[in-house]
This record gives C-alpha cells, structure tokens and sequence, in this order.
C-alpha cells in the first residue's frame, strides 16, 4: 500500500479483511489472527512506470495478516484481489519492543530506535527489516492496545539457519 505510515495500514485492513471473509477462490472463510505486520516495502517501482510518487512522509508498506497455524501456503484459498499476495514467511528468532498507545509513525520510530540500540547492547546483529505488529482492533482505547516494533536478530558469529 502507497500512503502514510498510519494511512497504509488502514487501507490495506478493508482488502485484507475481505480475503479472510471469502472473497478469494472458493468463498473459503478464513478466521482473522493477530498481529496486523507492517514494514516499509522493499519493492522499488519501475523507472519506465506511469507512476505519481508519494507525497513527503509517505511511502510504500507491505501490510499483512498473519494466519493460523492449521494452514499451509498450499492449503489457503487463493486471493482474487491482485492486490493481495500469500507468503510464507520463514522461522526467525526476533527481538521485539512492547508498547501501549495510538499507531503513529512518531511512536512506532521512537520504539524502534530504543528497540535497536538494546538489540546493540545485548551483543545481538540485526538480521533483516524492522515490523510494526497491532494486536487489537481499531476501535480498542490506545491505552489498551498491544503494539510491537519487531527485528530479526542472530548472535554474534551465528548464521540466521544456526539458530
């Protein structure tokens, strides 16, 4: 999703949500888990699109559902919104940074960097991106909700498949 750190997430939820109540080949209902990840996209678009690029503090963001465990790749119903993509995500060790309070771009950036200087000082290397995981709905009172800032870590001298 193109937009707002706070905005991606919100407009991604709609389709998302859509996939899991059957709107995806079979009509199969999938039940919703939590956490709600989101991270900055990697992807870059292409220098020959038609594009209109994002305006000053917006980006791209990989948006997604997490789901549950009794399924497979192989098992899910296949998405019929182009927009949507099914992942398997491979098994990691991570730190994470728990937190209270409203979904903004400020918070989430504060979090992450007290997340990455304690990943420093425990003697861990950061091992791929930074996620933010919402585990409650929208309509939770911030100072309820459950909130991580998320980064893959290995020890020092230790590959990611040795752990």
């Amino acid at each position: 999703m193109e937009g707002s750190f706070e905005g991606a997430g919100n407009r991604a939820f709609r389709p998302l949500a859509g996939y899991l109540g059957g709107r995806n080949r079979g009509g199969a209902k999938v039940a919703m888990t939590a956490p709600v990840v989101q991270a900055a996209s990697p992807e870059r678009i292409s220098a020959t699109a038609a594009t209109v690029q994002p305006a000053e503090g917006t980006g791209r963001y990989v948006v997604g559902f997490v789901m549950p465990a009794a399924y497979t790749r192989d098992s899910l119903p296949e998405p019929t919104d182009p927009r949507i993509h099914l992942r398997v995500v491979p098994e990691q060790h991570a730190a994470a940074h728990r937190f209270s309070g409203r979904w903004s771009r400020g918070s989430y950036e504060a979090k992450a960097a007290q997340l990455l200087k304690d990943v420093a000082e425990a003697g861990l290397e950061v091992s791929g991106s930074l996620r933010f995981a919402r585990f409650d709905p929208p309509w939770t009172p911030w100072f309820l909700r459950h909130n991580e800032v998320v980064v893959p870590v290995t020890a020092p001298g230790q590959s990611p498949t040795d752990q």
